[in-house]
This record gives structure tokens, C-alpha cells and sequence, in this order.
């Protein structure tokens, strides 16, 4: 599959279900307190980096947005990037006051570094095993030397097909990793591991694998 292949799929779904995706996760975070303390965690280590130009954040695959308006609830200076209209569209309904683009996280439209910080929250998850390389490098060049960047996945080795979501015509895979897969992906690419946390699916949030959230810093 070519990256405009699995692009173009990962577009497609999401401009067809974003609606219906974003009324689902309507309050994603409020029933998740370990997913809001590693964002405010994140937060700090932007703030203590003091990195970037202007202390810019990317939220890479923001989706409806709700990640990027935490960020920027917790003070950073953030806009949010998506390859889905249909999800900007709702990101700048919900947060008219923050900036949000249109593009592929392998290709980013931003200096070499650039950013105080980057957020990839399940953003990885539909990109090939072997376009990972090539993602954590894009994310390495434009992020300052020392600022942050967290990654958060689905746990496993078993990847989930979700086919016509909501009555859709539109089917895409879910990749779920092994959180040392990730992290040697990235030491590879040139980053440092500052934290590794994985906890146990919640069965009230309908999750059937662990979640993982890694740290790292150029």
C-alpha cells in the first residue's frame, strides 16, 4: 500500500463518520483521569523546555479537537493538524479560538525545529509498520532539540477492522503495537525515552486491549 493508498482510506472514513465519532467521544476525557494527568505532565515538560518558536505544540491528528482544546485549557500555545475536513470542521466548531490545518503528519509544513512540543494521541494507529520510521523522523525534525513528544496507542499484537461504522460505506484497520516496538522505533529515530505507561483496558469505556502512552524527548 502506498502512503497515498492508506491516506486517502484514513481520510475517506473519517470525513464519512466524524459526526457520529465526534457525539461518541463527546466527554472522552472525563472518565479517563490517567489519560488528563499525563496531558497536564506533557504540559509541564513543554513549559519547563522552554523550546521551540513561540512555544508552538502540534497536536498531530487531532481529530474533533478535544485534545487540542485540553492543551490549550493547560496554557500551551497549540493548533491541531488532521488529514479529515469533516473533523476539522467540527474542531473549529468546538474551538473557534484555536487553529487547526488540514495535512499528512508524514509530510508536516513546519521548519526543522520548530515546536516546543507534539501530541500523536491514537494518531499512529493507521499508519503501516513500515511507515513508522518515516513518521517519527517528520516528528524529530520538527520538534526543538529537548521538547517533548507523547504517543498514545492501543496495546496488542490483534488489530481491529471496524467495517460500515454507523451505517457507513467506509471500513479501516486499527493497528495496536507492542509498546517496545514503539520504543525502539523511536530511539531509532533519534529520541529519548522519558516515560512508558500501559493501563489495563476498561471494560465501562468498551476498550478491549491496554493503552499505551510513551514520553519521549528529542
Amino acid at each position: 500500500m502506498t502512503d497515498s493508498d492508506f491516506l486517502t482510506t484514513t481520510r475517506t472514513f473519517y470525513d464519512a463518520v466524524a459526526e457520529d465519532y465526534a457525539t461518541l467521544f463527546q466527554d472522552e476525557l472525563v472518565n479517563r483521569p490517567l489519560e488528563r494527568a499525563l496531558l497536564s505532565v506533557f504540559a509541564e515538560l513543554v513549559e519547563e523546555g522552554g523550546a521551540g518558536q513561540d512555544g508552538l505544540v502540534a497536536d498531530l491528528g487531532c481529530g474533533p479537537g478535544r485534545t487540542t482544546g485540553r492543551l490549550a485549557a493547560l496554557g500551551l500555545n497549540v493548533f491541531g493538524l488532521d488529514l479529515s475536513e469533516s473533523m476539522l470542521t467540527i474542531a473549529r466548531r468546538e474551538n473557534p479560538e484555536l487553529r487547526f490545518e488540514q495535512g499528512s503528519m508524514l509530510e508536516l509544513d513546519l521548519p526543522d525545529g520548530s515546536l516546543a512540543g507534539a501530541l500523536s494521541f491514537y494518531s499512529s494507529i493507521h499508519t503501516p509498520v513500515d511507515r513508522l520510521p518515516a513518521l517519527f523522523a517528520e516528528f524529530h525534525r520538527v520538534l526543538a532539540p529537548g521538547a517533548p513528544l507523547l504517543v498514545a496507542f492501543q496495546a496488542g499484537d490483534e488489530h481491529r477492522h471496524h467495517d460500515q461504522p454507523w451505517g457507513h460505506p467506509v471500513a479501516l484497520t486499527f493497528q495496536r503495537r507492542r509498546p517496545e516496538d514503539m520504543v525502539a522505533l523511536l530511539t531509532a529515530a533519534g529520541f529519548a525515552l522519558v516515560s512508558r505507561t500501559v493501563r489495563e483496558p476498561d471494560p465501562a469505556l468498551d476498550e478491549t486491549s491496554p493503552q499505551a502512552f510513551l514520553i519521549a524527548r528529542k
